[in-house]
């Protein structure tokens, strides 16, 4: 298994780094200009924020037009903090480009609860760091308790009431994806919340209690909140004896076999193929240095992102003599609407990995080169002046990642 936490990757992701390695870039990027008076900026300015994007202060010959913004980072945007845990999102507010999915990044250590509750759209979610327990139970009161690690994913369809909470002996982070841009983690439906604006003498009805039952409820809804480490998983699951729900709500990505794999990198994919349970696809991509995720696009969703380690440079072609290009680190999430091509580069010396998140329920992608060598080479030549013999040397099938 691959042995990477946000922990390292904060560790190893300190501001001199990533100025140096985005020092690097801005180098790369001053190659394709002169040095004219134009290109200078006498002041004032921010070098830290131009270290973090070079290519938005001066951008390859080949971009043109502005896209609008394709980067966010969880390291820039509000943290909610409380006693136990910590959450800070992403979504249409502070990314206005990330209209059909939202993203949270959730730290709960040991013991620590995000409240049981449901919401409106549907919840994906991927392990960064350490062990959780997950619960959930179904419209026809199956029921789902299972621990997640480093590497797993889970999916909640929406209204599916729900519960994560932190193992020892360090609990958990991960990244949750919601199908919905407006989403936020704020909007959910509590349980103490509903118990508070629900008349006593309702509850006790409901329940066959007497009405004083529920007295102590906390008054303030807890959202994530501190509560002892629970037991063995072979313990919870025998205090209902509800069947399970008929597709686990979690999935081991990483003990999956990539489904594409190069001297480049590889792919490994999450869909309904393969994880019965989930409507949202997602690949987890791996691309060694100077490898590249080859020229494509996705024609059934968007592409929210996640990036985990490395160094990336994405550029996008969006029509209309439109393009650009956008540098990406640890942390940062990466926009691309459905069709737009585009394509993810390894520009640093460490492995590259990233999320890949769609709203559809199956994988799909069209690659620039399997288009172009499974129509008529003559066709093809005729539009770009290419000579026949490269064009019949070329692969037929996709190279989701190629080595450069």
């Amino acid at each position: 298994m691959i042995t990477y936490s946000r922990r390292n990757i904060l560790a190893t992701g300190a501001a001199g780094s990533l100025i140096a390695a985005a020092g690097v870039t801005r180098v790369n990027a001053e190659t394709y200009s002169s040095s004219s008076p134009s290109q200078s900026d006498p002041g004032p300015h921010d070098p830290a924020q131009e270290a973090i994007n070079p290519y938005d202060w001066q951008s390859l010959p080949t971009d043109h037009g502005n896209l609008g913004t394709l980067r966010q980072s969880f390291s820039t945007v509000h943290n909610r903090h409380t006693d136990a845990g910590w959450a800070r999102e992403v979504t249409v507010r502070n990314f206005p480009i990330s209209k059909k999915m939202a993203g949270v990044n959730m730290r709960l250590p040991a013991g620590a609860v995000r409240e049981l509750h449901w919401h409106v759209p549907a919840e994906w979610a991927y392990v960064t760091y350490g062990t959780g327990r997950i619960t959930g139970v179904d419209k026809d009161a199956n029921k789902f308790i299972g621990d997640v690690k480093q590497g797993d994913l889970w999916f909640f369809p929406g209204g599916v009431p729900h519960s994560i909470q932190g193992l020892g002996p360090d609990g958990c982070e991960f990244i949750l994806v919601f199908n919905d841009g407006n989403f936020s983690e704020d909007s959910t439906f509590l349980i103490t919340d509903w118990f508070n604006h629900t008349p006593p003498e309702v509850l006790a009805k409901n329940f066959s209690v007497p009405q004083n039952t529920f007295d102590k409820v906390p008054k303030k809804d807890l959202w994530i909140f501190n509560a002892p480490v629970p037991g063995s998983l072979q313990d919870d699951l025998a205090q209902s004896k509800q069947p399970n729900v008929p597709n686990p709500y979690s999935f081991a990505m990483l003990d999956e076999k990539p489904v594409f794999k190069s001297a480049g990198g590889s792919v490994r994919i999450a869909d309904k193929n393969n994880f019965k349970a989930t409507t949202m696809a997602a690949a987890l991509v791996e691309i060694e240095p100077g490898g590249m995720r080859e020229l494509h696009w996705h024609p059934t969703s968007d592409e929210w992102q996640y990036y985990i380690s490395g160094t990336a440079r994405m550029g996008v072609f969006h029509g209309e003599g439109r393009n650009n290009t956008v540098e990406f680190h640890p942390s940062d999430v990466g926009y691309i609407p459905q069709s737009i091509g585009h394509y993810v580069e390894n520009i640093g010396k460490d492995t590259l990995r990233f999320l890949e998140v769609f709203t559809s329920a199956e994988y799909a992608d069209v690659s620039l080169a399997s288009w172009m060598n499974n129509v008529p080479h003559e066709l093809v030549a005729a539009h770009l002046n290419v000579d026949l013999a490269t064009l019949q040397k070329l692969a037929q099938n996709k190279t989701p990642v190629v080595p450069l």
